[in-house]
């Protein structure tokens, strides 16, 4: 079997998922945690009100320990081959009784493995386990008990370090059914050393949480603290709500007074944006002048097959049997400069032609009189 490694004491400082837990069950982790942050005494006081029965078999006998917090008292023994309840077997049992009863197996009975796993598996951890544990383990789901943590993320975080610790379910059946039959069923199968919050039991085979009860004084005490914390709270949250009304109030007038001002810079933008457009317009070359300004200048035996105009640049491809002379012809143009050839002039075969793609910037002649 895999030797144990006992987690850092820190590690039982989370509080579980909200989603994971009953609610019973929650607020009893969540008392444990706070617990651990108050004076021994104090804890250890409030830990005895609720402790918990440690049952540590070997072989057809167990030893049964008194958990008050974190410490373990012995309070006697238990024999497989016998029956009875728990309370009868005790020469002293707690007069409160214990919260709820846990078996603890030896750690050599519980194998434990490292397993890489996808991230997506997270939320459904147990149940991709159940259908794996043939793989990871040389034994079927349904001849073990078995639990899993995630130790962290790898391979960039897209992997799942996950260990999982497995049990022959004939190791502990025995056990389990002994304690049913003396009333008090194992609500934790567990191993020494085992991490916090480990369960090897599944959820359908633990005892149902008991009643909150045993939360009804506290529960009141919370009540009437609740209630004199209202009345002292309750004139200054009148004012909070008066001043709240008001701060609403000038919000309000605020956020009309910027909305008007919106209105006049929109206004404002419009104007200005109708005199561009008015003043782009005039700026504008026609089309009709730069076709007719093209077809005075450019020679006979040249032909246009694309124009395309563009922000001022224009953009022409044809054939010629000029085409080396059209850059000269162009620049004298009106309104035409910047005129360069875009490729190189290349003859066609068999016309005496040749193909040219020239470039040029074309505005209004009057305007670049100004």
């Amino acid at each position: 079997m895999a030797a144990l490694r006992r987690p850092a004491g820190l590690a039982g400082l989370r509080l579980p998922a909200a989603a994971s837990w009953p609610a019973a069950s929650l607020l009893w982790r969540w008392r444990d945690t706070l617990l651990r942050c108050m004076p021994q005494r104090l804890r250890r006081w409030l830990a005895l009100r609720n402790p918990r029965l440690v049952v540590q078999p070997h072989g057809d006998d167990a030893q049964l320990l008194l958990q008050i917090g974190g410490e373990r008292e012995p309070i006697g023994g238990l024999d497989l081959r016998t029956g009875g309840t728990l309370v009868s077997v005790l020469a002293s049992p707690p007069k409160r009784g214990w919260r709820e009863t846990w078996l603890e197996l030896p750690a050599e009975r519980v194998l434990l493995r490292r397993a890489t796993l996808p991230v997506q598996v997270e939320d459904n951890l147990n149940q991709v386990l159940a259908f794996e544990i043939d793989r990871l383990t040389p034994f079927a789901a349904s001849d073990v008990y078995f639990d899993a943590r995630v130790l962290g993320r790898v391979a960039r975080g897209s992997k799942l370090d996950v260990e999982l610790a497995v049990v022959r379910r004939d190791a502990a059946a025995d056990w389990l059914e002994r304690l049913r039959e003396g009333r008090s069923p194992a609500a934790r199968l567990a191993w020494s050393g085992a991490w916090p919050g480990a369960n090897l039991l599944p959820r359908d085979e633990r005892p149902k949480p008991r009643r909150l009860d045993s939360l009804l004084t506290p529960l009141l005490v919370a009540l009437a603290v609740a209630l004199l914390a209202a009345v002292m709270v309750t004139p200054l949250w009148q004012r909070h709500r008066a001043q709240a009304l008001l701060d609403d109030e000038l919000k309000r007038v605020r956020s009309a007074a910027v909305e008007v001002e919106d209105v006049r810079e929109a206004l404002e933008r419009a104007r200005l944006g109708s005199v561009e457009v008015l003043n782009r317009k005039r700026d504008h070359p026609l089309m009709i002048d730069l076709l007719r300004e093209l077809t005075d200048i450019l020679p006979d035996g040249t032909w246009v097959q694309t124009l395309n105009f563009s922000d001022g640049e224009v953009d022409i491809r044809g054939e010629s049997n000029q085409a080396t002379d059209l850059i000269g012809m162009l620049e004298g143009g009106p309104g035409i400069s910047a005129v360069r050839f875009r490729s190189p002039v290349m003859q066609v075969a068999g016309t005496g032609q040749e193909r040219f793609h020239i470039s040029f910037q074309y505005g209004r002649p009057e305007a670049q009189t100004e």
